[in-house]
């Protein structure tokens, strides 16, 4: 297994990471708040400014950047040495909402901001699948002074803005989300609990009857306190989910629950997402957000990755 390396650093608590076929990645900075394209030579580029809490970002099937933002539902604790996600203010939170923002003009549109009449509270991260549309999670807000936690769930939304629905109610704090390779499964992580979740996939955008009781929809539960965060699916089918607490990047087996960690030094590790930086297909560049220390990190994956729709 290689080392990793540092490609930037002094990031305002980085997530969302997509490689480019450029080779460059774009990420969000949740505390910028901005969007930032980081070239392979760690130099940094501001896309766009946003307003309220960039959290998760995905390509759409236009070429724009799909954007999960969490309304500022977060203030920033820092430690020096360290960042923190602190919490909720009222005074600063706009409200959750799913954005697009066009690469080329930086120009940022919401395009989803509830669900039935409902308020999206604070939505964390999505996933395109092949269809052109794409499935996101809303990890809800939980409100110290008012002593209040919110239970949200998973949706399914167009790309044009035209259709939202919630496929899922309801979840405990739901963070990243992503796909099987044949496009079958969604799998969820639940921050709060340390589970990893799946549900199988009826028809695009639709999930097949849930089925009281069943135990297979907790694909695994990592001991101890660890928190989970964002995750990517690589070409094996493995989960890699960000960890939290236990930093690092925990790759999981859908068919055996076995798993294996790997450490990155940083408390807060958020996301992880492939490239392929030498053309040959196999999608092994992974890059890492360690939000807690402001870094981009890059490794060589073990195994193949996998290449998200649109990108």
């Amino acid at each position: 297994m290689s080392e990793l390396t540092e490609i930037t650093s002094g990031l305002r608590f980085p997530e969302g990471p997509i490689a480019m076929p450029d080779g460059s990645v774009i990420l969000v900075e949740m505390f910028g708040p901005r969007i930032t394209r980081v070239r392979p030579d760690g130099s940094k580029e501001t896309i766009a400014d946003i307003v309220g809490g960039p959290n998760g970002a995905a390509i759409g099937p236009d070429g724009a950047l799909y954007l999960c933002n969490n309304g500022g539902c977060f203030t920033p604790v820092d430690l020096g040495d360290l960042l923190l996600p602190g919490p909720f203010d009222p005074a600063v939170y706009i409200g959750g909402r799913i954005q697009r923002v066009d690469l080329a003009t930086g120009e940022v549109a919401d395009l989803y901001t509830e669900c039935d009449g409902r308020a999206l509270r604070a939505p964390n991260d999505l996933v395109f699948d092949a269809h052109g549309g794409f499935w996101f999670t809303d990890h809800g807000i939980r409100d110290h002074g008012a002593r209040t936690s919110d239970l949200t769930g998973i949706y399914y939304a167009t790309a044009d803005g035209s259709h939202i629905s919630e496929q899922v109610f309801p979840v405990e704090a739901p963070n990243g989300i992503g796909l099987a390779p044949d496009g079958n499964t969604v799998y969820w992580a639940e921050t709060q609990t340390g589970r990893v979740m799946r549900r199988t996939i009826a028809s695009p955008g639709v999930l097949a009857a849930a089925i009281p009781l069943d135990t297979s929809t907790c694909m695994a539960g990592l001991p101890g306190y660890q928190l989970l965060d964002s995750l990517a699916v690589d070409g094996d089918g493995n989960v890699c989910v960000a960890t939290l607490i236990n930093g690092g990047v925990t790759v999981i087996s859908p068919a055996d629950g076995g798993m294996h960690h790997i450490a990155t030094g940083d408390l807060l590790t958020t996301n992880i997402c492939f490239g392929d930086s030498d053309g040959s297909g196999e999608y092994r560049d992974a890059y890492i957000t360690c939000s807690g220390t402001g870094r981009l990190l890059h490794m060589r994956w073990p195994s193949p990755g996998l290449r998200l729709n649109y990108v």
